[in-house]
């Protein structure tokens, strides 16, 4: 018969316990806990993080297996934070291939697995707004940490009740193009609509009600910023390019490019440099390639030759 109860000891690594160490400052009594060794008195720490809470693997030699004993790390790519199972199909974890009775009953369990996937239908949307966050993120060939940051901006957006009378491709698309924005990465909007599922408009609209909403650190979008962009899609020579970037740099310092489409100010100094250097471009292959049309570049062009001239004569 057991002598005490048989809960009275526990194995909770948060449960504090004594240190005979006295304080080096006050000599007071000293206890630790699972996150740090601290004096109950002064309340001086003299040690934190006593457990790695880091993943738990090791690797030897190239010939020996490296040990793991941890899954895969938390991504906010997911709806789940990537903590679902997933259920086999042919073969077990062994490699030992499945028979047709098991192979049945798994299917059965991949059905119920599914239905019971979502508890709500809010989450059913942010599992399909992340999945569209992913699919054109992957379709533009931005970097995960880009990534990762969309599926964030999109999830704040659903906690602040964003998606309401919105599309949820259209708000997918507009955090994929804030997080680049944010990150200074020179994609445009028309290749994020380009790859959506939704018109241009509803893209921007979209992407002006995250900006307002959630405050986006975001830079403005100058048009020296573009021209290796466009002048890559264009194969321009490197003295286009450079006579291009002064035209733009011009521009910015100017007051033609405040309140002017970045691209279209950026395409029109193409157009120019282009000309002055002997390859001439149509100005319908560059509107196209910078997203604008042959109008607006005619203008930002005019535009752009006055302030040339102004600086000849002077």
């Amino acid at each position: 018969m057991a002598t005490r109860d048989i809960y009275e000891s526990g194995f909770d690594e948060d449960v504090p316990t004594d240190n005979t160490t006295a304080c080096p400052e006050c000599n007071g009594r000293v206890r630790t806990n699972s996150i740090e060794t601290a004096c109950e008195d002064c309340g001086l720490v003299i040690d934190e993080q006593q457990i790695d809470h880091g993943p738990e693997w090791r690797t030897f030699d190239d010939d020996e297996s490296s040990s793991k004993r941890t899954g895969a790390p938390l991504t906010v790519a997911r709806h789940d934070r990537g903590l679902s199972t997933e259920i086999g199909r042919w073969r077990d974890a062994s490699g030992t291939q499945l028979s047709a009775r098991k192979r049945r009953q798994l299917g059965r369990l991949r059905r119920e697995q599914r239905r019971g996937r979502w508890r709500s239908k809010s989450e059913r949307n942010l599992a399909h707004g992340l999945g569209e966050v992913r699919r054109i993120a992957s379709a533009l060939g931005v970097s995960e940490t880009v990534r990762d940051q969309a599926c964030q901006l999109f999830r704040s957006a659903k906690d602040e009740n964003l998606l309401l009378g919105r599309s949820i491709e259209a708000i997918a698309a507009a955090s994929v193009y804030g997080a680049c924005r944010c990150n200074d990465s020179r994609v445009t909007r028309g290749e994020v609509a380009e790859r959506a599922q939704v018109k241009r408009s509803r893209v921007v609209n979209a992407y002006k009600t995250l900006n307002t909403e959630l405050g986006l650190p975001v830079t403005p979008v100058t048009p020296q910023s573009l021209i290796p962009q466009l002048s890559s899609q264009l194969a321009v020579e490197g003295a286009v390019r450079r006579r291009a970037l002064e035209l733009a740099e011009l521009a910015h310092g100017s007051a033609i490019a405040n309140g002017r489409q970045p691209a279209g100010v950026a395409g029109a100094c193409l157009y120019i440099a282009s000309q002055e250097c002997g390859q001439g471009f149509r100005q319908t292959d560059i509107a196209e390639v910078a997203g604008t049309t042959a109008a607006t570049l005619r203008s930002r062009r005019d535009e752009l030759s006055t302030i040339i001239d102004s600086d000849a004569s002077a």
